[in-house]
């Protein structure tokens, strides 16, 4: 299954299919993800995407199966 991502606020869209990593995508998309451990702790890569209450980590986060389109908001931290 074929997923919508809108990044913001550069308002990048491609498309993704489920599963895929959502930092992967984004890198694809020529869209920049500040990271630094790549395994969740360091929390340089969070952002706000569509059907979470709570910021993810684009470094352990997959594009979920249940949304058409989704929208992720870079919480860019200039310290990364």
């Amino acid at each position: 299954m074929t997923v919508k991502i809108r990044f913001l606020p550069d308002d990048v869209t491609t498309t993704a299919t489920v599963g895929e990593p959502l930092l992967a995508v984004a890198a694809r998309a020529g869209v920049y993800i500040s990271t630094g451990c790549l395994m969740g702790s360091c929390h340089a890569c969070e952002v706000s995407m569509t059907g979470e209450e709570e910021p993810v980590l684009a470094c352990l986060k997959a594009i979920p199966p249940d949304l058409d389109a989704i929208k992720v908001e870079l919480l860019d931290d200039p310290t990364w």
